[in-house]
């Protein structure tokens, strides 16, 4: 059968073993040139991405690294100055408490020092005291006891001259009784009694 010149109609035409092959071979070689290296887990663009961030991390980190380092430096300046503030003022403190410590201290050995002398004031007043008293006792019971001594020297002396007179006044008696008659003996008898009586008193 002929078919006329002007339509021709295509006719699909199965590949030859040999073209099957080339076109393999081919998809082969572009996907082995399309394969990058990786590293842990990340390609070529990987790292870049990551290489960009870190980048920019560091630049962020520097620019406010002075001023975060600043901010600690002057944190801890502050906290020194107030460290120190609280120990200079902890230092007065314990210095005037000190001062206070030696005032009352000296204070109290003044205040000893007047008690103790005071005392012994008051203890030479007492003894000065007690010994004039006692030597006024003293002299008081002497005497006391010389009036006593006087009264009972006087009283022996006139018991003794009473009875020397009583013993004469006997005796005369006796004696004048033996030698005189009775108008005598009278007489005589208030004499002796008269001169008795004016000795006694």
């Amino acid at each position: 059968m002929q078919v006329p010149a002007g339509d021709v109609t295509p006719v699909d035409v199965p590949p030859s073993a040999g073209e099957v092959d080339q076109t393999t071979a081919t998809v082969a070689h572009e996907a082995a040139h399309d394969e990058h290296p990786v590293m842990l887990g990340l390609d070529a663009e990987g790292w870049v991405y990551v290489s960009i961030t870190i980048f920019f991390l560091l630049a962020i980190f520097v620019m406010k690294a002075p001023k975060l380092i600043a901010q600690g430096l002057d944190a801890r300046i502050a906290l020194v100055k107030a460290q120190l503030a609280e120990a200079k003022t902890l230092r007065e403190e314990a210095e005037k408490l000190l001062a206070e410590a030696k005032a009352r201290e000296a204070q109290g050995e003044k205040d000893a020092a007047a008690i103790i002398a005071h005392a012994k004031q008051e203890a030479e007043q007492i003894t000065a005291a007690a010994q004039k008293s006692a030597e006024t006792m003293v002299a008081r019971r002497t005497a006391m006891a010389e009036a006593k001594i006087g009264a009972a020297e006087r009283a022996a002396e006139a018991e003794l001259r009473a009875r020397a007179a009583t013993l004469a006044t006997a005796a005369a008696s006796r004696i004048i009784a033996e030698t005189t008659d009775k108008a005598t003996k009278t007489k005589l008898t208030d004499a002796a009694i008269s001169e008795l009586d004016r000795r006694l008193h």
